[in-house]
């Protein structure tokens, strides 16, 4: 392992939040490495490769989902990266104990759940593209946003992940929207690559942007009123739901039949996506913002991320070669 990222769900699976957690919890998604062996069968890697594991390590290769590329939606179930029950035969270890994640020194993954890496990239920023970048990436490529231009994308929330949404549009040659509930981060957007920001708490902003959006990421994990967006999608457009809410959104029915809107969701991307996601980032040089930490201030980034305290949307990367140099006491 050279370096792992950290993310939110991290926190949320952790603390038991999304149901029960197996301790020790050894979290972590966003897995970048180096090659150090390989077993017998392995063609697809050598020794010596950089390559990159995301959110799951094993599906069942046989269904249709999987078949087709989508193994996040694999129909007898993916295993996540960590804290996830061994399914298939393909997460090594220990059967009795549930996948463990990134924040390690080593892994061991079948070879067809890992990314192979481009040489040249700026490893310390790749490892969030694993799970931030695929998770905004795949929408975009599912309707068919890598293949056009000139399209209008409005994206909820200027964070970790909206930061990496608007680049991701405006790299793809679209117009982005960004949308939040305040100004505050108006400066940030634009710099990112948005064109134009509405305010989602300033009438006159809405009713400048209303219908405007062929597309809208909404990356929001708050609770919130989802028909605040569905006014700013144009007609045939979609409002897709990225962040994870829990509590059921009310939809009006009435704006997604006049205007033939849909609603729906997306779930990071299959394997070959990821591959896809990662060789466009590093073709147009896009990368999240990040800031590379040592284990030791662990609990210093989930305490960012828990309280809001990462304001300007950095994706915290932990360097796991310096962490491990040295006598460092984890606190």
């Amino acid at each position: 392992m050279l370096y792992c990222g950290v993310c939110h769900s991290d926190i949320h699976i952790g603390k038991g939040e999304l149901g029960d957690v197996q301790f020790p919890f050894v979290g972590g998604h966003e897995l970048l490495g180096k090659v150090v062996e390989v077993g017998e069968g392995v063609t697809k890697f050598k020794v010596g490769d950089i390559c990159a594991v995301g959110c799951f390590v094993e599906s069942c290769m046989t269904c249709e989902m999987c078949k087709v590329g989508d193994e996040q939606y694999c129909h007898n179930g993916m295993t996540g990266t960590y804290n996830s029950d061994k399914k298939y035969g393909l997460a090594l270890g220990n059967k009795e104990v549930k996948t463990r994640g990134g924040y390690s020194g080593s892994h061991t993954v079948h070879e067809n759940y890992i990314i192979k890496i481009p040489d040249g990239m700026d490893l310390e920023k790749t490892a969030p593209i694993l799970c931030a970048g695929i998770t905004m990436y795949d929408p975009l490529r599912h309707w068919g946003y890598t293949e056009t231009k000139g399209k209008t994308v409005g994206i909820v929330g200027v964070g970790g992940l909206g930061t990496m949404g608007i680049k991701l549009a405006a790299a793809m040659g679209h117009r982005v929207i960004a949308i939040s509930t305040s100004a505050k981060k108006e400066a940030i957007a634009k710099e990112k690559g948005a064109t134009d920001f509405c305010v989602t708490s300033d009438p006159e902003s809405l009713a400048k942007y209303a219908g405007q959006c062929d597309l809208i990421l909404n990356t929001v994990s708050a609770n919130h009123d989802a028909n605040l967006y569905m006014g700013l999608t144009a007609k045939n457009g979609v409002l897709v739901q990225l962040g994870l809410v829990t509590q059921p959104h009310t939809v009006s029915q009435l704006p997604l039949m006049f205007g033939r809107k849909s609603l729906a969701g997306s779930l990071i991307g299959g394997i070959a996506p990821t591959q896809e996601c990662i060789d466009f980032c590093f073709k147009h040089k896009v990368y999240p913002d990040c800031e590379t930490i040592t284990a030791d201030k662990l609990n210093w980034a989930w305490e960012q991320l828990e309280k809001g305290g990462n304001s300007a949307g950095i994706r915290y990367v932990i360097d796991i070669k310096a962490s491990l140099a040295g006598d460092f006491v984890p606190k």
